[in-house]
């Protein structure tokens, strides 16, 4: 069983009941007090997490900063996730199972199975019931609402259980949205829930879990006083609820926290991000430096370090001649590494591929999205094989030696909360190019570790492309730009900081 810990409602009563019996404290006595050295309580609440179970950059998120948060050393952290049936059996096998209770929602009574592993000074829960979670994937099912709904339930309804009440309750994402909102409604009646602030960060704003008003009473057991915490457009909207009962909410840059202010960007919420901006905050994504590391990684053909790029050659010549490209050493390998979908900034790249192919250059392209460009790029790939190879598929493995063995990485999105890839790029020392929007525009800076353009235009991209081609060719001034991208720190270690400010800002 997880271990006790003093619940926060009962110190305060007691403190309470006693205070009148002692004399008054002197003003430095109050200020010692006030300074403690317990660890503050923090629950992730996530619908999935690195290592147990990954389908974007929101599960390395939460795998990275829960344990870097655990490092500092001054919060109890932990991660409530779903059980899913796909979660690797060598991890299943190590979890140690709590016990059950069973979580009402609406008209229904469910089973809630409560398994607990630790790893890296995180407690992870995870929240079993086979009829919502028995199936592949995480997403996309025509339950989807049931399903998270039953799950943010049970993160409320496990705290007695694991007696575990945080300080605060971080919510991720629509999957999660329903957690704050139950928090701020049916439980706010409770004393021991009074004292939990909630902080819900948005990873990507075009996903809102939206539902028609039908479903409000008998799906997610909303009722008639709270219905306009969710309503908006004639329809509920998950995270308009979550934004309107938070403390605080956050996204994933800087640059993404004002751009969603603007209907450009905000998929139809900017009204509401407005209304509430005083509570928003954006914070920079990291990722793992460990596992990202070119002097470390097994997956590459050969380590280098940023000191010494010269076995960079090699992983460049072993993937030219994995993807049946030419081994030239001269010509720039530009790369992609993306899901295929518009967003991406896909229809840039379509519109002047050709003529981008027309200079002596090799392009990789790897991902898997709209069958609309996966045709595209796999007949490019035809008509010019000795320049353009399409990788359509999902492969980790690809991906880290088309990181190591390129020169440049585009990177011309739409829109992009945060990204990981552009940071990932310059983990290996290959250099790359950005539009500059969300987390591209606050990660990567013209010269000092990449190169960006502004304008979505295709010609204006090509532009830039041809400029780090041209500088390419002075090996001098590349290897020091190679250099700046490759020490850039995107550690988590930054991102934790000001995490730990901001709850301990909600916390004062």
């Amino acid at each position: 069983m997880a271990t006790k810990t003093t619940n926060t409602a009962t110190a305060k009563k007691t403190t309470k009941s006693t205070a009148a019996k002692k004399p008054a404290a002197k003003p430095e006595e109050i200020k010692s007090a006030v300074v403690s050295t317990e660890k503050k309580k923090i629950l992730f609440v996530a619908s999935e997490a690195q290592p147990f179970i990954v389908t974007g950059g929101l599960a390395e998120v939460i795998g990275s900063l829960s344990k870097s948060l655990a490092a500092t050393g001054n919060f109890d952290v932990r991660v409530v996730l779903p059980l899913y049936s796909d979660i690797k059996s060598a991890y299943r096998d190590k979890f140690t199972y709590l016990g059950n209770i069973y979580v009402h929602l609406a008209w229904r009574n469910q089973y809630c199975g409560i398994f607990q592993y630790e790893k890296d000074g995180v407690i992870f829960y995870f929240i079993d019931n086979e009829f919502y979670f028995k199936r592949p994937g995480c997403y996309g099912y025509y339950d989807d609402g049931e399903r998270f709904a039953f799950f943010s339930r049970s993160v409320l309804e496990i705290m007695p259980f694991i007696n575990f009440y945080p300080e605060v309750m971080h919510c991720h994402d629509w999957q999660s949205a329903l957690a704050a909102i139950y928090l701020k409604t049916n439980y706010c009646f409770r004393e021991e829930y009074q004292y939990i602030r909630a902080l819900f960060t948005i990873h990507n704003i075009e996903y809102q879990g939206q539902y028609s008003l039908d479903l409000l009473g008998d799906l997610f057991d909303i009722f008639g006083s709270y219905q306009y915490l969710v309503e908006y457009n004639n329809s509920i909207n998950l995270m308009k609820g979550a934004i309107e009962c938070c403390e605080k909410f956050s996204t994933v840059s800087p640059k993404y926290a004002e751009e969603i202010k603007d209907p450009y960007y905000a998929h139809g919420l900017d009204p509401i991000i407005r209304k509430n901006e005083f509570k928003l905050t954006g914070i920079l994504n990291g990722i793992d430096d460990i596992g990202y590391n070119c002097a470390l990684d097994r997956n590459i053909s050969a380590n280098y370090t940023p000191e010494d790029f010269k076995n960079k050659a090699i992983c460049k010549e072993e993937l030219q001649k994995e993807l049946n490209l030419p081994v030239r050493a001269d010509v720039p390998v530009i790369s992609m590494v993306s899901r295929l979908v518009s967003h991406k900034g896909l229809d840039l790249v379509t519109a002047i591929i050709e003529d981008l192919l027309q200079d002596d250059i090799q392009f990789v392209i790897l991902g898997t999205g709209d069958s609309h460009f996966e045709g595209f790029f796999s007949d490019i790939a035809r008509r010019y094989p000795d320049k353009f190879s399409a990788n359509i598929v999902f492969n980790g493995v690809l991906s880290r030696k088309i990181y190591s063995g390129s020169d440049i990485f585009l990177m011309p999105s739409k829109s992009e909360p945060c990204g990981l890839s552009q940071m990932i790029a310059c983990r290996y020392g290959t250099v790359p190019i950005v539009r500059e929007t969300g987390g591209l525009y606050d990660s990567i800076k013209p010269l000092e570790n990449g190169y960006t353009f502004s304008n979505y235009n295709a010609h204006d991209m090509l532009f830039v492309i041809r400029q780090a081609i041209c500088d390419y060719k002075n090996k001098k001034e590349w290897k020091k730009l190679m250099y700046r991208a490759a020490t850039t720190d995107f550690s988590w270690n930054n991102s934790a900081q000001k995490y730990s400010q901001l709850y301990l800002d909600m916390l004062k």
